[in-house]
């Protein structure tokens, strides 16, 4: 089909407003394989030496990690001993808001130290089924299919599921009981335009809420962002693109515990394109306002392979991109760590993680360079381990 460019840039200006999550949409996702699934992984019992740990505050004098099956252990009786010659060890990164993909999506987020994918939005339940507790790769969770509005871009996907569709309050319930059974970690909802009712979302959020699934809003404009606020959702993904927060609504954010996953990637992209009151300028400004108000800032990317999406964050390496904005819009760094780290562990309730401590998962990243003086050291990846297996990239 041809597209011209009004309708190159009205789709565009649809996407964003009303479909950044789009992207959650792999309709050309295949399963991992079979051998993918059977893929052996080696635990052995493993003391990093000489190792300079970011310990959620300040990176430590040399001391010794302890890997030991699959966890950070105490004693390094009877372990193979690897000499880090004081590089940086990281706790396994996370990356709050990206979409699925399939197995490669995971090998790409390993390699760069991403330990833990938090997905908002794919489907069908299969592809996400297929692509959990895979040995060695990424860890997931995932929104599985979002709550949308009749009309929204999401409702017109041929595959989308017909209860994910929400005309009223009244089918909030089912929704989140559909959600559930399918093996939903929390619920997704689409506010802006065309998107769902201030009653429905506040519907959607209590029936999560009362099922004890915490509840993630997409909202791209300010007044969306109110809305999503007045719902009492948990975290809200992305920031405003049409302007920056006010003070007031950042502090909303802080006094009622929401958390934010500003997307910058993602909002950096679209900025990029032109388009008339999407102004990079104004997310970046809503970061700095919400940093001013205290309110918790997780880092994410919205990476997704999409067609048709003209924004693309690429897998693992657009988390070290993100970090690096964040900083541009003025967090420190180690508040730019923490956002990759602890704070998403803390907001998820990823109580095995986000911190190299003895007894969580042994989801490691050793770096050279040390990130508190520059954040773009994340990038210098030498090892990872996820859950306790030493990640090693596939060869063709």
């Amino acid at each position: 089909m041809c597209i011209n460019h009004t309708n190159r840039r009205d789709f565009i200006k649809t996407a964003t407003a009303a479909g950044i999550a789009v992207a959650g949409v792999p309709a050309l996702a295949a399963p991992a394989s079979a051998h993918a699934r059977e893929r052996t992984v080696r635990l052995e019992k493993i003391a990093l030496t000489n190792v300079r740990v970011f310990d959620g505050d300040r990176v430590t004098s040399p001391l010794t990690v302890v890997i030991d099956n699959g966890r950070i252990g105490i004693s390094p009786l009877g372990a193979r001993r690897i000499d880090c010659g004081g590089a940086v060890l990281l706790p396994g990164l996370t990356d709050a808001h990206l979409h699925l993909r399939d197995v490669d999506t995971l090998h790409a987020l390993a390699g760069s130290g991403v330990t833990t994918a938090l997905d908002m939005a794919s489907f069908p339940p299969s592809l996400v089924d297929s692509l959990r507790g895979l040995p060695g790769l990424t860890d997931i969770r995932s929104a599985g299919a979002p709550a949308v509005a009749p009309g929204s871009p999401q409702s017109r996907i041929p595959t989308f599921p017909a209860d994910a569709v929400l005309t009223g309050p009244e089918q909030a319930g089912p929704f989140v009981r559909s959600r559930i059974a399918e093996g939903s970690d929390y619920i997704k909802v689409i506010i802006d335009e065309p998107g769902l009712s201030p009653e429905t979302l506040k519907a959607v959020t209590t029936a999560a809420h009362s099922a004890g699934r915490l509840v993630m809003a997409h909202a791209t404009t300010t007044a969306m962002v109110v809305r999503a606020l007045d719902a009492k959702v948990d975290m809200i993904h992305h920031v405003p693109m049409d302007s920056a927060l006010p003070a007031s609504v950042a502090a909303r954010y802080a006094s009622s515990g929401t958390a934010a996953v500003p997307t910058l990637t993602m909002m950096e992209g679209f900025g990029k394109l032109g388009i008339p009151g999407m102004d990079y300028a104004a997310a970046e400004g809503s970061v700095a306002a919400l940093r001013r108000a205290g309110a918790r800032i997780l880092a994410g990317t919205d990476a997704n392979l999409t067609p048709g999406i003209p924004v693309q964050p690429p897998y693992g390496t657009g988390l070290h991109h993100e970090l690096e904005l964040l900083v541009r819009a003025g967090l420190t760094h180690r508040e730019a760590l923490r956002a990759a780290t602890s704070l998403p562990a803390q907001a998820f309730g990823l109580r095995d993680r986000g911190a190299v401590r003895v007894g969580t998962r042994a989801d490691l990243v050793l770096i050279d360079g040390d990130p508190l003086a520059d954040i773009t050291a994340t990038r210098a990846v030498r090892r990872v381990w996820v859950g306790g297996a030493e990640y090693v990239p596939t060869t063709a």
